[in-house]
């Protein structure tokens, strides 16, 4: 009796101090998802929040931005198989959030339809991994046989309580190792980053499958217009298949740069309107060949910078927005050289999860067209007491200067924008850098 005794003790102590850490190794919900979206004449963040429960709600908030105009969208939720759920958003005329709730009944790939786009989704599913099924396993197969070696003891047939005592110990000694080990297992890559999501594997993420290399080939970018809407087509540069495996990286699927040949910024983020295809209005554009960039990130094949060009009928140029004082620190090529915009208040907003960003394209001698560079930097968010550490576009509590470090590769000039949000507005600060081959840094 005292040896059963112990083993409860070892039993009750093993579970005590083992098992909570294994209560984080399961597959976790999914974070909030931030995409921009430039849809027709609105410039959007949508906002789907993280999923809790499954069959349940889920939140959207849609963020205006100064000049989008007011209106009804429609938010819809739809997977294969599965019932869609719409709700209608009010966008008013003020500048800021707008809710709406849809709702999904199962884990795996969804979709949001915002009026004619569409944001691929995974709804993750709580599935415990193998070795916190073989933690709990353990210890309720130790009490199991704890209970019955118990009876064999109290029925007077000690000789009998071996067998299950030893059970007993071989049990807690499973699910201690695996409770002591699970920290240091990697985890399984979630459907979505590396591996394409099916309902299947977003709800047994731990399924075997025979792919080893996730890595996709490059994207091929094939722009057009279609009456104001720049149309891109991206396809798979081995199969020629329509490429529909973007992930969101920087809060948008698509960061898209347009260049127009008098020099003038758009910096947009286009539209899913189906497989492959990605749409983004350009309002008034200049008459000419526009240069453009386009950054994406595509599952397990990383961050790719796609350039092209394409020729627009539009109207007289019109030049930059915004103004702010500029501290340029130029230095020759191939080290740091520090811009810093002093926006006056410390008001800023994030934008793209960043605190401001800087398009550089250059050096140009005969237009932005045939520049070699394009480079997209960040000014990140810095740490602040008593403010969450991925704030959102409701917070205006930064700046006012925004900083940002470069190294230009090659001499010349350069064309350089500094971007920023205030008021949920796009501030855009224009300037040019010479950057010589050598001597002291510029002004």
């Amino acid at each position: 009796m005292k040896r059963s005794g112990a083993i409860l003790l070892l039993v009750l102590g093993a579970i005590l101090g083992i098992v909570a850490p294994a209560l984080a190794d399961g597959a976790q919900a999914g974070a909030d998802i931030h995409v921009a979206q430039t849809l027709g004449d609105r410039d959007l963040t949508v906002i789907i929040r993280r999923v809790a429960e499954v069959p349940g709600p889920v939140h959207v908030d849609v963020v205006t931005h100064a000049g989008s105009p007011p209106g009804e969208i429609t938010l819809t939720a739809r997977a294969a198989g599965a019932a869609t759920s719409s709700a209608k958003v009010v966008l008013g005329d003020k500048a800021g959030f707008y809710s709406g709730v849809v709702r999904v009944d199962r884990g795996g790939p969804w979709e949001l339809a915002v009026d004619e786009a569409t944001i691929p989704f995974v709804v993750p599913a709580l599935v415990p991994s193998p070795w916190e099924n073989a933690t709990y396993g353990g210890f309720i197969a130790a009490g199991v046989l704890l209970f019955v070696a118990l009876l064999f003891a109290v029925s007077g047939r000690p000789g009998l309580a071996l067998v299950p005592t030893a059970g007993v110990v071989a049990a807690v000694a499973v699910a201690a190792t695996a409770a002591l080990l699970s920290p240091s297992i990697p985890p399984v890559a979630a459907p979505g980053t590396q591996l394409d999501p099916t309902f299947d594997n977003v709800n047994d993420p731990y399924q075997r499958t025979s792919t080893v290399d996730f890595s996709r080939p490059p994207v091929n970018l094939v722009p057009s217009m279609r009456g104001e809407d720049l149309v891109l087509s991206l396809t798979d540069g081995s199969s020629g298949r329509p490429v529909d495996d973007l992930l969101v990286h920087d809060s948008a699927f698509i960061h898209l740069v347009v260049v127009s040949p008098a020099g003038n910024l758009r910096h947009l983020h286009p539209i899913r309107t189906a497989p492959g295809e990605y749409r983004a209005r350009l309002q008034a554009p200049e008459q000419g060949t526009h240069a453009i960039a386009a950054e994406i990130a595509r599952r397990g094949g990383g961050v790719q910078l796609l350039r092209s060009s394409v020729d627009v009928s539009g109207v007289a140029a019109k030049p930059n927005d915004g103004t702010a004082g500029l501290v340029k620190e130029i230095r020759e090529v191939g080290r740091p050289s520090t811009i810093t915009a002093d926006l006056g208040k410390r008001d800023l907003q994030p934008w793209l999860g960043m605190l401001g960003h800087m398009i550089v394209v250059g050096p140009v001698t005969d237009g932005p067209v045939n520049a070699p560079i394009w480079a997209h930097v960040h000014s990140m968010i810095p740490p602040t007491p008593g403010l969450p550490d991925q704030p959102d576009e409701s917070v205006a509590a930064y700046g006012p200067k925004v900083p940002f470090t470069y190294s230009f590769p090659l001499p010349g000039k350069y064309l350089v924008w500094i971007q920023v949000e205030r008021d949920y507005s796009v501030v855009t600060v224009p300037t040019v850098v010479e950057v010589p081959v050598k001597g002291v840094a510029g002004k």
